[in-house]
């Protein structure tokens, strides 16, 4: 059966502020306390969806989490109304309250790891939402996460959801932001290459000695089992400790994939040349395994970081072409823009590059590969899919006059102070789940 990829990127939620909340991802970091504009990022990201729209892709939306946690807090020992839990936390500790207010989970190929069914031996797609317990504000997600995975894909018969891992390091879990997917066509069983930062158990294996490795082998090895993949379906690879130290936090800033086509750094993999060989012993295919290595001479670890070149969506056209869509960040390095108009002239599947302003998202550490969660769903499951998550001119339409009457334009720190951002945050999002059909996914829904 014929079968899409279906990318469903995430909503950028009404609280997208900079807090540099994520130790070991650069541009985060970097643009600490800098001012944010919510308004601009979300229509920033729906800009994105339309363009993939109107090529003729298929196109989803993840909506964005209900920030601040309220429930955190109080967990954390504020009391009092919600005001003045906000009051209290502000006054005690305003770096954990914005930390409750992070709109993180924006960047959905970090929300789960998607099997499709052509892998899987009970034929169905398994979804596991990621733990994320390498980051407080990025813990607190899995459980709305997995809600809102339910309110999309709510059919047994073709959906299967898992609970998210054990909440603690040991099985560390990011998602799909460290799981690539190779195969003939998204319809055919493929290979799925799952990359992880460092081993738990086995202290044989070397690890990054700056940065944490966010992603564990245990965990990826978990979520296999999980998932009932198909024994020749699945691979563990390691990703290379020395560029982690260097603010490759996750695969997705070293390698993108998609169809018969890897990308990768010739330092993104520990024993980079053993990995591709396992890789290409490995896959099954019909088609020619493509394996672009792009050498450090040309493009630096630093350069690749700064510009988010792997973190670019790599997606199939209806011509077999392939499309690299990178953020605006590669266009203005020299270096990379260079790489990047040699690499489309190429003898290579990847033709053709669009380059999109996300500089919203760019500076707080997620480039266009961030951004979505992809699904390989055939004709029958697409059907199943909850249809008002699926994108259209009308949906757009919608959601950019949602967004022009419910975000604010500016946030800074102070902000973070005022009640009134919690109430105009769950009224968006209120208004949200009606439009998108989703239920009562929030917590404060449920109350």
């Amino acid at each position: 059966m014929h079968a899409v990829e279906v990318n469903f990127d995430g909503l950028v939620g009404p609280t997208h502020n900079y807090a540099g909340l994520s130790y070991g991802n650069v541009a985060s970091l970097s643009h600490a306390s800098s001012h944010s504009n919510p308004r601009e990022a979300v229509l920033q990201g729906l800009e994105k969806m339309k363009a993939m729209h109107e090529l003729g892709l298929e196109q989803g939306i993840f909506a964005p989490h209900a920030r601040p946690d309220i429930n955190v807090l109080k967990r954390l020992g504020f009391t009092g109304s919600d005001r003045q839990i906000i009051e209290k936390a502000f006054k005690a500790d305003p770096i954990l309250l914005r930390a409750c207010y992070s709109a993180s989970a924006m960047w959905t190929a970090n929300a789960a790891t998607v099997s499709p069914s052509a892998d899987t031996l009970d034929g169905k797609v398994h979804f596991t939402a990621a733990n994320l317990n390498n980051k407080f504000h990025r813990s607190l997600e899995p459980t709305t996460t997995t809600a809102l995975l339910k309110a999309m894909f709510n059919n047994d018969h073709y959906f299967s959801h898992h609970c998210h891992l054990p909440d603690q390091g040991f099985f560390g879990d990011e998602g799909a932001a460290n799981h690539n997917r190779l195969c003939d066509s998204h319809a055919d069983t493929g290979l799925e290459v799952f990359v992880f930062g460092a081993s738990s158990f086995n202290n044989a294996l070397p690890k990054p000695s700056k940065f944490p490795a966010r992603q564990t082998l245990e965990a990826s090895q978990a979520v296999a089992r999980l998932h009932q993949l198909k024994p020749h379906s699945q691979l563990f690879i390691q990703q290379n400790p020395v560029v982690i130290d260097q603010g490759v936090f996750h695969n997705d800033v070293i390698a993108v994939a998609n169809g018969n086509v890897l990308l990768c750094h010739e330092q993104a993999f520990l024993n980079q040349a053993h990995a591709l060989d396992e890789i290409k012993k490995a896959y099954t295919g019909e088609k020619t395994l493509h394996i672009i290595e792009v050498p450090t001479q040309k493009v630096s670890i630093t350069d690749a970081v700064s510009s988010y070149l792997f973190n670019s969506q790599l997606i199939t056209l209806a011509d077999g072409s392939m499309l690299l869509v990178a953020p605006q960040e590669c266009q203005r390095n020299l270096a990379v823009h260079q790489y990047i108009q040699e690499l489309i002239l190429s003898d290579n599947p990847i033709q053709h590059v669009r380059f999109f302003d996300l500089r919203q998202s760019m500076q707080n550490g997620g480039g266009p590969a961030c951004l979505r969660l992809r699904a390989a769903l055939n004709a029958n499951e697409l059907n199943a899919v909850n249809p008002a998550v699926r994108f259209s001119h009308d949906k757009y339409d919608q959601l950019v006059n949602w967004a022009n009457t419910h975000y604010r334009d500016s946030l800074t720190s102070n902000d973070f102070a005022d009640p009134q951002l919690l109430t105009e945050s769950y009224q968006a999002l209120d208004e949200l789940t009606s439009l998108l059909n989703l239920g009562s996914v929030y917590p404060f829904q449920q109350q």
